[in-house]
């Protein structure tokens, strides 16, 4: 297993777990976190043992602080700066999207900035009560231009803007309310939580569950026709498996389905 400088990285029972291990800097997205997590989820995805994934933190207060800050005033050439952080985050988020394997954002923390676009590009969030959620680029003279496609597509327009364009955080359960977080436990209960929901997804047969997670991810920008109509196909896909079959039966039949992957 490759090892990493920013992150720790584990498989078990199905599960992989990236957390991001940068404590000094807040977990801070930076060029060297990105490209390891590139790699990281690359991993995960081509490893057959793997069937969800947790994007975790080891910072005790923040899941991560975003984007360094730093590399803004700095002396780089703006070519560098197109093609370094604002050009890995649509790759990663793609690479997320994209995986054919659930994944789920465990937020025992502030979620800031670019890593609330991180965070996003996931499938599921479990947030601890005392995280929070916010942009506060435009506190500092800069805007969440790349994160802001995600922002869009998960919260409604009159909030994302208000996100965005006051800079201020809100809390956990104002992030589940309008959208952003999908649970949200005490601090004590969040291991238990997201495992809980790991395991459930890692039980599930992953030939479906990558032709079900690829469909949602595909037909988001689709006219509302041309989705259902791709839709439609996926679905007669499914009905080619063994697995699909093996799921009813096993309904039926009321015992725990074996799934075969075909």
């Amino acid at each position: 297993m490759a090892a990493y400088e920013t992150l720790l990285y584990d498989v078990a029972n199905g599960v992989a777990t990236i957390a991001l291990n940068q404590p000094d800097t807040r977990n801070a997205l930076s060029e060297t976190m990105l490209d390891e997590l590139l790699a990281a989820f690359a991993a995960a995805r081509d490893d057959d043992d793997v069937r969800c994934v947790v994007l975790a933190s080891t910072h005790p207060k923040t899941w991560s602080s975003g984007a360094n800050l730093g590399g803004f005033a700095g002396d780089v050439p703006l070519i560098h700066r197109h093609l370094g952080t604002a050009g890995k985050l649509p790759v990663l988020f793609d690479l997320i999207g994209a995986l054919g394997k659930p994944s789920i954002v465990k937020a025992g923390g502030h979620v800031l900035a670019g890593a609330l676009g991180l965070a996003l590009a996931c499938d599921l969030i479990v947030a601890s009560e005392d995280a929070s959620f916010g942009t506060p680029e435009i506190n500092v003279g800069v805007f969440p231009f790349v994160i802001s496609a995600l922002i869009v597509r998960n919260v409604g327009r009159k909030k994302a803007a208000e996100l965005m364009l006051l800079g201020e955080r809100i809390d956990a359960a104002e992030a589940h309310r309008i959208g952003i977080v999908n649970r949200v436990v005490p601090a004590a209960e969040l291991d238990a939580a997201v495992g809980e929901w790991a395991a459930k997804l890692a039980s599930s047969s992953p030939l479906i569950m990558r032709l079900g997670k690829d469909a949602l991810y595909r037909q988001i920008d689709m006219g509302q026709s041309d989705a259902m109509e791709f839709l439609r196909a996926q679905l007669t896909l499914a009905q080619s498996t063994d697995d699909i079959r093996e799921g009813v039966t096993a309904f039926f039949e009321k015992r725990e389905p074996q799934w075969t992957g075909r």
